[in-house]
C-alpha cells in the first residue's frame, strides 16, 4: 500500500508519498515535494525522489484542484517508479491545522469532518480554508479515495480547564470558543514518543517537555502521556518569540497602540504577526542570519538571542513547576535541532534540577546531549511530521 501526504497552504501544497510495508510495519518514504505559487505567476512543482536529484518544473498552476492533479501525474511519471496506477494508493493524510473541540485525533474525513473544519475557519482563517481546499480538490479528482484529517490542535486537547482556560467572561468561551487550543501537536507528540523510547520508558511514566523550535516555535509539557500545557494559546501568536511573531505580550499593549497610533487592527495584526520576533529585534527573520551576526558583534543579534533564549527558559521553569519536575527536555524543528549554542543558552539555569549538558554531545548534535549523571535527560531529535499524518492516516484506513 502507498500512502500519500498532503499539506496545503494558501499558495503550496507540501507533498510526501510512502510506501507501507505491512509486515515489518514499514513506512519508506519514495518521494517528496512541493507545488508553489499557486495561482500566481511562476508556479512551480519541486520534487526529489529516493535516488535522484532534485527537480524543478515551471508550470501553470491556476488552482489546488490543477495542482495536485499534476502532482499525482509527477508521481505516475515512469522513470521514477513510485505508482503502476493511482490505484496503488491506499489514502491520502491531510494536515489540518485547527480542529477546535470537535477532534481530539485523526479521523477519516466525512461531510461531517469537512463541515467542522470549515466551522473552524474562523479561528484559524489563514490556515484550514487552504487544508480544506486540498482536501476538496482531492476528492474531486479521486472521490471514492479514503482521506484522513490529521490536527495540529488535537493532542492538546486532554489540557485541563486551569490550563485551557481564560480569565475573561464565561460567555466568551461558551459562546465564542475563546480558549488556549496550542499547536505543532504533531510534531509534540511524535519527539515526545521517540524521546520515551530513546529513555526506554512508556511515555505515561514521563514528565517531558517539548521545545519545537524553528521559524515558528513552541513548547509543551508532558504528563501521564498527554499535554497538560502549551506555550501557543488562542492562536499560534502566543508563546515564545519567533521569527516574525511577537509572542506573548502584555494584552493591552495592541488597544495602546492602535488608539495612540490610530493603526487599524489589521495593521497591528500584522506587526506583531510578520513585523515581530526576530525580524523586531535584529532585523532579520531566520535564527542562522541572527547568529551569524550577533557572532560579528552586532548588538541587536545580541539582543534578539538573549530575548529568544530567556523566553524559552521562563516556560521551561513554569512546566518543571507545573508537573513538580522533569524527566527530560526535547529539542527539535529547524533551530532546536541544529543550534547547539543556542541549547546550552537555554539550559544553563537548570542546574537547580540536577541538569547537566555534555558539551560535546551537545557540538557532535547526538541525540542524548546531557552527561550520564545529570538527573534530567535532554534529548535531541529529528521531527517527522509527515511519517505521523501517514502512519495515522494507514491506521484509520485498515480500521
Amino acid at each position: 500500500m502507498k500512502i500519500l501526504v498532503l499539506n496545503s497552504g494558501s499558495s503550496s501544497i507540501k507533498f510526501k508519498l510512502y510506501e507501507v510495508d505491512e509486515e515489518a510495519n514499514y513506512f519508506h518514504a519514495m518521494c517528496e515535494g512541493q507545488a508553489d505559487r499557486i495561482g500566481i505567476s511562476g508556479s512551480t512543482i519541486v520534487r526529489q525522489c529516493t535516488g535522484c536529484c532534485k527537480e524543478r518544473q515551471f508550470i501553470d498552476l491556476p488552482n489546488h484542484k490543477v495542482a495536485i492533479d499534476e502532482i499525482l501525474k509527477v508521481l505516475l511519471e515512469s522513470k521514477y517508479d513510485l505508482l503502476g496506477s493511482l490505484a496503488e494508493l491506499g489514502g491520502v493524510g491531510h494536515r489540518v491545522v485547527h480542529g477546535g473541540e470537535d477532534f481530539t485525533g485523526s479521523v477519516v474525513v466525512d461531510r461531517e469532518v469537512i463541515k467542522a473544519i470549515e466551522r473552524n475557519s474562523i479561528l484559524a482563517p489563514l490556515h484550514n480554508p487552504p487544508n480544506l481546499t486540498g482536501i476538496k480538490a482531492m476528492q474531486s479528482l479521486l472521490p471514492s479515495l479514503p482521506q484522513v484529517a490529521v490536527f495540529d490542535t488535537a493532542i492538546h486537547q486532554g489540557m485541563p480547564k486551569k490550563a485551557y482556560m481564560y480569565a475573561l467572561p464565561r460567555i466568551q468561551y461558551s459562546n465564542y470558543k475563546i480558549r488556549k487550543y496550542g499547536f505543532h501537536g504533531i510534531s509534540h507528540g511524535y519527539v515526545a514518543e521517540k524521546a520515551a523510547e530513546e529513555l526506554g520508558k512508556p511515555l505515561e511514566e514521563l514528565k517531558l517537555i517539548t521545545c519545537h523550535l524553528g521559524n515558528g516555535g513552541s513548547l509543551a509539557a508532558f504528563q501521564g502521556g498527554k499535554t497538560i500545557d502549551t506555550s501557543m494559546g488562542f492562536t499560534p501568536l502566543d508563546g515564545i518569540m519567533m521569527g516574525t511573531r511577537s509572542g506573548s505580550l502584555d494584552p493591552y499593549i495592541p488597544l495602546h497602540i492602535m488608539e495612540s497610533q490610530e493603526l487599524t487592527p489589521a495593521q497591528v495584526s500584522a506587526m506583531m504577526n510578520k513585523q515581530g520576533g526576530l525580524l523586531a529585534i535584529a532585523g532579520k527573520s531566520d535564527m542562522r542570519d541572527v547568529v551569524e551576526a550577533a557572532a560579528e558583534g552586532d548588538q541587536n543579534g545580541i539582543d534578539a538571542i538573549e530575548m529568544f533564549c530567556y523566553r524559552i527558559q521562563k516556560f521551561i521553569g513554569s512546566y518543571v513547576a507545573a508537573m513538580n519536575g522533569v524527566d527530560g527536555i526535547v529539542f527539535t524543528a529547524g533551530v532546536g535541532e541544529n543550534n547547539p549554542m543556542l541549547r546550552k543558552i537555554i539550559l544553563e539555569n537548570f542546574e537547580f534540577i540536577g541538569l547537566e549538558v555534555d558539551d560535546e554531545r551537545n557540538e557532535a548534535n547526538e541525540t542524548l546531549i546531557s552527561t550520564d549523571s545529570s538527573k534530567v535527560a535532554v534529548l535531541k531529535i529529528h521531527t517527522n511530521e509527515e511519517l505521523v499524518i501517514a502512519l495515522d492516516t494507514y491506521s484509520l484506513i485498515k480500521g
